[in-house]
């Protein structure tokens, strides 16, 4: 019985039943790193499993080091409108605002803000 450790879907290659990529393996190994030591950078894998991409990996060499080759496609980047709560609907124009400077007076030291006045009283033993 024939086991399959790599399958092809969505235009690239995948350890079986996983979201690894087989790029993620080869890259590794082709660095000189043990299947052992790949194992604890992918803990959900197996050494077989490990061993079975290797091995899928040279077997297919020349295909395998043309799909690594190949140019990278830039991502698509759409907006997507996400339903939530009205409360968390509205942290997000606040999240993207530009934050107050701490001191609203940078260069006068006398002038840091009521944030830091306050601090500086609580701090200081000569200020009741």
């Amino acid at each position: 019985m024939e086991k399959s450790y790599v399958e092809q879907r969505d235009g690239g290659y995948w350890i079986t039943g996983t979201r690894i990529s087989l790029d993620s393996l080869v890259y590794a190994f082709k660095r000189g790193a043990a299947p052992e030591s790949i194992q604890r950078a992918f803990p959900l894998l197996t050494l077989e499993e490990i061993y079975g991409a290797i091995t899928f990996s040279l077997a297919q060499a020349q295909d395998i080091d043309t799909y690594l080759a190949r140019p990278l496609l830039p991502l698509e980047v759409r907006e997507v409108e996400v339903e939530g709560d009205s409360q968390s609907s509205g942290r997000m124009p606040r999240a993207r605002t530009p934050m107050q400077p701490l001191c609203p007076n940078p260069e006068g030291r006398r002038d840091q803000g009521p944030a830091v006045a306050r601090v500086a009283r609580a701090v200081s033993p000569t200020t009741g």
